[in-house]
């Protein structure tokens, strides 16, 4: 984190931090506006998200920043045409906001040619919060309107390598989460989840491309898109290769054969954003085509959007394994609330969804369009108090996760083998 900041304070003042220090002040005619601004610069990588606004973070800036292009309407549109139907909520509400040739991926399925999907997960525990559902509710989505395969990687691997955990504990958590992940209805014949450890020494195909894709990145190309430095260890600086190398169709011979131009699409959080960036700079030079993308917001924490949801502190989230009561509680008891401090001033200034928790968590789950902008509208006017707010999220949330644990009460382990066992996996295209 310490190395996080460093570098966030050098993006920002051009010079390396030195204890006791302070930055000095900038010439004039230095543009001295940028140092009060960029310093509150929001960073985003795999590891670490930061901000310091009430309103989360500023996605514009970070599309700017990463070079992607933003989901407009336009696309939205494009979207629906080509699936007749209506496009998701996530897609209709700006959750998933940037993309990377998504058109590509449209130009592809209208044409008739196959695409896959690709997305993952890193078990750093047991237990997943329903802000880890976000890319799987969305892909799934995706799996049902195009009618195409998906590979769902578990990073089973990188997680040994990053925190306190032995390899079984990694293992053991990849196949707990992955039946939360087939909780989400994910199609078992077009379908096909992966841990790294398993798979790896499994498939020569997949670790083909792993060196391929080593051998084109160097080690100063790990270290400006990853921030690594020389006391990390050898397998964090080699490990963006093996979550780059299910880009690409070959690496799963039993679902495509020999074929290298089956092209990818990869929903996902923007913070993965780097290992793609990587793995789209490297594609062409082995002669595979690009991956495209499609990015999330962050799930804000219950404190508020400036916060990051961890797994180790119970309040910060909804966790898939709470009961109705805890998820009333936590609800009731640490949702950030925009509303004002007494009721007079509530009902006369109205409340600010743009930073009340329970507002955001009924834009990812509440499908009614007119009730939530009917929601805004009673909560900014004042006629609707955070307590009623607060009901309505518990009333939607509750049997939203009640049906998520009779789902995932059902998926046994043999299930779990099936889904993990390499197959070809059932597809329209040729």
């Amino acid at each position: 984190m310490l190395l996080s900041l460093k570098m966030s304070y050098k993006a920002a003042m051009g010079e390396d931090y030195k204890a006791d220090c302070p930055p000095g002040n900038p010439a004039p005619g230095n543009n001295s506006g940028l140092g009060a601004t960029e310093a509150e610069e929001d960073f985003v990588d795999p590891w670490t998200v930061q901000t310091s606004s009430a309103k989360g973070i500023d996605y514009d800036k970070l599309i700017v920043r990463f070079g992607s292009s933003k989901i407009d309407k336009e696309l939205v549109n494009r979207i629906e045409r080509a699936i007749g139907q209506k496009p998701h909520r996530f897609l209709r509400r700006g959750i998933f906001f940037s993309h990377r040739d998504m058109n590509q991926i449209l130009d592809a399925y209208e044409n008739k040619k196959p695409f896959y999907l690709y997305t993952g997960r890193g078990p750093s525990s047991e237990a997943m919060h329903v802000g880890h559902l976000i890319p799987f509710i969305f892909t799934k989505w995706l799996q049902d309107v195009f009618n195409v395969p998906l590979v769902i990687q578990m990073t089973d691997d990188e997680k040994y390598l990053w925190k306190d955990l032995t390899l079984d504990q990694a293992y053991g958590y990849a196949v707990e989460n992955a039946k939360d992940i087939i909780a989400c209805g994910f199609d078992i014949n077009k379908t096909f989840i992966f841990s790294d450890l398993d798979y790896m020494g499994a498939s020569p195909g997949f670790y083909k491309n792993v060196v391929k894709i080593q051998k084109h990145v160097t080690f100063n190309q790990v270290k400006g898109i990853f921030g690594f430095t020389d006391s990390d260890s050898i397998g964090k600086i080699s490990f963006p290769a093996i979550q780059a190398a299910p880009s690409f169709s070959n690496s799963f011979p039993q679902i495509f054969g020999d074929k290298t131009d089956v092209q990818c699409l990869i929903p996902c959080a923007i913070d993965q954003d780097p290992y793609f960036r990587m793995t789209r700079d490297v594609a062409p030079r082995i002669g595979y085509p690009k991956p495209a993308l499609l990015h999330s917001t962050f799930f804000p924490a219950l404190q508020g959007a400036q916060t990051k949801m961890s797994a180790s502190d119970p309040n910060s989230s909804i966790f898939l394994t709470d009961t109705a009561k805890q998820i009333k509680t936590k609800v009731n008891k640490h949702a950030f609330s925009g509303g004002r401090d007494t009721v007079e001033e509530h009902r006369e200034f109205g409340g600010n969804c743009d930073v009340d928790v329970s507002f955001m968590y009924l834009t990812f789950f509440l499908e009614d369009d007119d009730r939530l902008e009917q929601i805004r509208k009673d909560y900014t006017s004042g006629a609707m108090l955070t307590g009623e707010l607060k009901k309505i999220l518990i009333e939607v949330l509750q049997p939203l996760i009640a049906e998520h644990q009779a789902r995932r009460k059902e998926v046994t382990d043999e299930i779990v083998k099936e889904f993990m066992t390499p197959r070809k996996l059932s597809y329209d295209f040729q």
